[in-house]
């Protein structure tokens, strides 16, 4: 039986851009001429696994995509969409695979979410025990629209990075993430806390980079970033990332 729970399945298309945008950047989709990325969890409808592929064979075009779902009437849904690279089937936070081929990557964005803080651990040593050699679990959540954005990287040992990744256009506050932030991560935005300390300051280098705005929210968006760098925040990453509203940080910068 497929290990996890039904959840609400809310998608839509495009929400899950910037997250495919980060994933085609990962040197794990050019391990191998033809690596199997997972989207775990693509909800009531195949948008989200089909714009990934979509994406990712745009850097690797050998790629194949296959989307699991738990609830075996969103897989019937899905399955008129599946093509040559692109497949969808019943399955879990266990991660089946054809012939037990372990992927590169697999993506659940929007899934342990709707989880308790205390399962989180759990699902994340499962899905990371299914990796190829140095394949990595991203588990993260976004808004509705994706333009709110927040995920960890997740390897065989535990997780390595968490990322923010927000539309620069009109944001009042890098603070909005939030509401967004990972499982593991959202009841601990307190203070005394490292991710609390981290989104304050991100949001005081923001606020004191106004007079940049001038330039545009790119231009203030990196200069926030780099002041956060400029204090000993091991910020992770080009300024061509940062560019994108994308700030990364080793886990150790949040960790519980």
């Amino acid at each position: 039986m497929p290990v996890g729970r039904v959840t609400r399945g809310t998608t839509g298309t495009n929400r899950l851009r910037r997250n495919d945008r980060y994933l085609a950047s990962l040197p794990q989709l050019r391990a191998s001429p033809s690596p199997l990325v997972v989207d775990l969890g693509y909800g009531a409808r195949a948008w989200t696994t089909l714009e990934l592929a979509a994406r990712l064979r745009a850097v690797t075009p050998g790629v194949r995509v296959l989307g699991l779902e738990i609830e075996p009437d969103r897989v019937a849904e899905a399955l008129p969409f599946a093509a040559p690279g692109v497949a969808f089937a019943l399955g879990g936070f266990e991660v089946p695979t054809a012939g037990g081929e372990r992927p590169v990557l697999v993506r659940a964005m929007n899934v342990l979410r709707q989880y308790e803080e205390a399962e989180v651990r759990g699902a994340w040593s499962r899905v990371a025990d299914r990796l190829a050699p140095d394949g990595l679990l991203i588990d993260g959540t976004c808004d509705e629209l994706g333009r709110i954005c927040s995920w960890v990287d997740v390897a065989e040992d535990g997780p390595v990075r968490f990322t923010i990744s927000l539309r620069l256009a009109e944001l009042d506050s890098p603070a909005v993430v939030a509401e967004r932030l990972p499982k593991a991560l959202i009841h601990r935005n307190v203070p005394g806390e490292r991710v609390h300390d981290l989104l304050v300051a991100l949001d005081t280098a923001w606020t004191r980079a106004a007079p940049i705005s001038v330039y545009g929210p790119v231009q203030r968006w990196v200069a926030a970033v780099e002041a956060l760098r400029d204090r000993g925040v091991p910020v992770l990453g080009t300024r061509a990332r940062w560019r994108l509203g994308e700030l990364t940080v080793p886990w150790s910068v949040v960790a519980p």
